[in-house]
């Protein structure tokens, strides 16, 4: 699985459902709303007031647990 800054949070979501948990704990509580079939990992971050970087890592800790 390989995610990148301009993926939507849905497109992750699709690739693996049980990530939604790595979103929760970044305070990213709006995995079902429109939003995150539009904006980029890149834009939610930036709307939530976090670093894109720290959301890619954390995405990026997930998959490799996952492997």
């Amino acid at each position: 699985m390989t995610v990148n800054k301009d993926m939507t949070i849905q497109q992750v979501l699709e690739m693996d459902m049980n990530s939604a948990p790595v979103f929760f704990s970044m305070g990213m509580h709006c995995v079902g709303c429109p939003a995150s079939q539009g904006e980029t990992l890149e834009e939610a971050a930036m709307v939530h007031g976090m670093d894109i970087d720290q959301l890619m890592e954390a995405i990026e800790d997930y998959i490799a647990s996952t492997n």
